[in-house]
């Protein structure tokens, strides 16, 4: 069984045209504090980043920012986090954002967000690690996205044995409980291999 000490959200430094995005961070962002569940993320000030982020710590929860200083510019660190982790490039920070958490949440976003995400999914496929990832699809937000999984699936690009592994939850109220079962249910596996490729 793996233990869920912190979760890492992948999520937009915008906000997004939908409010429902925003609402959807905040709440997730609380369930975390009360879970007693520490948020990893891209320390960003902006966007889903910050509102997941603000939500967490306002409710009592812990929070780890990892950005590389050339960002820390552009998205401004969010201040008063538990943890802040200035690195050197995305690559440090996509590695060191794996090692401190125990599982994955992604919530609507840009390239950025869909790039994190499908590094994640592709290892899981290969079976570097077995953390549990969680696509949060808001509004159907993520539906195209599910679809062109499924059409690689049909066309033969993911074959027998190699199948992607995730859950899609349409509510915030769905995401710890799921990643919460899962956890129980699967063995831990030797994550070393992972780190040394990133």
């Amino acid at each position: 069984m793996q233990k869920i000490k912190n979760i890492c959200v992948y999520c937009g430094s915008a906000e997004g045209d939908d409010p429902r995005y925003a609402v959807a961070a905040e709440t997730f962002g609380r369930a975390l504090a009360k879970a007693g569940v520490g948020l990893v993320f891209g320390g960003g000030s902006c966007g889903l980043m910050g509102v997941v982020a603000r939500s967490t710590l306002n409710a009592g929860g812990r929070v780890t920012g990892i950005i590389p200083g050339f960002l820390d510019e552009r998205e401004i660190a969010l201040q008063g986090m538990t943890e802040l982790v200035v690195v050197d490039d995305m690559h440090t920070r996509k590695r060191l954002m794996f090692e401190k958490s125990d599982a994955f949440v992604a919530l609507p976003g840009g390239v950025g967000t869909l790039e994190e995400l499908t590094e994640q999914l592709t290892w899981i496929q290969l079976g570097r690690h077995s953390k549990p990832l969680v696509i949060a699809d808001i509004a159907g937000f993520w539906r195209p996205l599910l679809t062109l999984f499924a059409h690689m699936h049909n066309s033969g690009f993911i074959r027998e044995g190699y199948d992607v592994r995730y859950m899609v939850a349409e509510r915030i109220e769905d995401i710890l409980p799921m990643i919460t079962s899962t956890a129980r249910r699967t063995p831990q596996i030797e994550e070393t291999a992972v780190t040394e490729r990133m």
